[in-house]
């Protein structure tokens, strides 16, 4: 059996297989019911390996061993593996945020928190600042900067920025606004995005824009998030940020803000005309 080697990296990455599972998966997918003996000469799979490999892929639920003599091997259909494999992903995922969830209040957890209030107390406040490379990881920094927000974030974006942020703007948002924190977001307001406007402008005053093309966040007039570039011209992969912790700077920007804040159009009657 000739299996392409790009198709067999892609399958141990997808199902978190060694390349032996991987071997021995494929070819008895492509038989349906075979013994060791014969998996192993299809697959180039030492004899010696093919049967601890059928019996880890048995109990990772991708084939089902059959009684009798000689001990012969059935595949099971890629749709229950994947299933499979889901689920396994998910309880396993799930007992480790459970995990996670139960440090919380203990005394290991303390100390963590000890040791960070205390190493922070030495960081000089120039040196409170990052770069942060990647879209997913400049979502994730904006996540954990609006946890910390405890009076005010003002929010400047794209109208494809919007759309991407409205996931965790939505898991955010509300519960910003119960602890009365709060939120202005400008952007650019279209057809595209005006979904978008009216669910977060439950929770945010929203504003339209169409002249400013500009990405930025300002926190408690103390943490500021710019985004370097502009993100119709850049792969996600290779989207920069950076923060920095300033309030006599974020105070600044704060002021030049407030004075375009007061030119801007309401977002809801912009979404209202263009529905």
């Amino acid at each position: 059996m000739i299996v392409k080697d790009t198709f067999l990296a892609k399958l141990r990455q997808a199902f978190n297989l060694n390349i032996y599972e991987v071997k021995i998966w494929t070819a008895l997918l492509s038989r349906g019911i075979s013994t060791a003996g014969e998996l192993a000469d299809i697959s180039s799979v030492p004899r010696s390996r093919s049967y601890d490999v059928l019996e880890t892929l048995e109990k990772k639920g991708f084939v089902v061993m059959k009684l009798g003599k000689p001990i012969k091997y059935l595949a099971v259909k890629p749709e229950e593996v994947v299933r499979r494999v889901k689920k396994g992903i998910k309880e396993h995922a799930d007992n480790k945020l459970e995990r996670l969830e139960e440090v919380r209040g203990t005394k290991l957890f303390d100390e963590l928190k000890l040791l960070f209030d205390n190493g922070i107390n030495l960081v000089d406040p120039t040196d409170l600042s990052g770069a942060i490379k990647g879209r997913d990881n400049i979502a994730n920094h904006i996540s954990y900067l609006l946890n910390e927000a405890e009076k005010e974030v003002v929010l400047i974006t794209t109208v494809e920025g919007l759309l991407r942020k409205a996931g965790c703007l939505r898991k955010n948002l509300k519960s910003l606004s119960q602890k009365k924190v709060n939120i202005r977001i400008v952007a650019p307001i279209t057809k595209d995005n005006i979904d978008v406007v009216k669910e977060l402008s439950k929770f945010a005053e929203v504003r339209n824009t169409q002249r400013i093309n500009s990405r930025f966040m300002i926190v408690d007039n103390k943490k500021i998030m710019f985004m370097l570039m502009n993100d119709k011209e850049v792969h996600q992969e290779y989207d920069a940020a950076v923060w920095v912790e300033s309030p006599y700077f974020a105070t600044a920007l704060s002021n030049f803000f407030n004075v375009v804040w007061d030119k801007l159009e309401d977002g809801r009657k912009v979404a209202s005309k263009l529905k």
